[in-house]
């Protein structure tokens, strides 16, 4: 019976998962944006019918998908990917720093909430803990 590394798989699952809310946001429009807490320029953009909105949710959703497939492959779920370890180690620290960088990325980002930024940072933090935990398993094992 194969084993499998829990941590990646929760964070395969959690990348997953936000992966499609962003690709729903694409369906929702600006209602989706709103619900998400995307901030007030993004969300009349969408609401315009702006292309912006929809392109950056697709691209964002496409890159935490291959994220989530990073970490079915580092959990044993699918065969080992290309530089799987080195891709893993990425993938978290751009999630921890994404996490810790809030208050730099905030100003940048002005129509976003307090909320928003608190709540998507330590979204960000759990995943990226998930993927690191996952990581130091995974570097164990061989």
């Amino acid at each position: 019976m194969p084993t499998y590394n829990i941590p990646l798989l929760f964070g395969a699952t959690f990348s997953f998962t936000a992966a499609a809310l962003h690709f729903a946001c694409i369906v929702w429009g600006a209602n989706g944006f709103r619900l998400l807490g995307a901030g007030e320029p993004i969300v009349s953009m969408s609401a315009a019918g702006h292309w912006y909105p929809p392109v950056i949710a697709f691209v964002i959703g496409v890159v935490l998908s291959g994220w989530g497939i990073y970490a079915l492959s580092g959990s044993g779920v699918i065969a080992p990917l290309p530089y799987l370890r080195q891709t893993l180690a990425v993938i978290a620290i751009i999630y921890l720093v994404r996490a810790l960088a809030f208050p730099l990325l905030k100003p940048l980002f002005p129509g976003n909430s307090d909320t928003f930024w608190i709540v998507t940072s330590t979204i960000c933090m759990i995943i990226g803990l998930t993927y690191l935990v996952g990581l130091a398993q995974l570097w164990q094992r061989t």
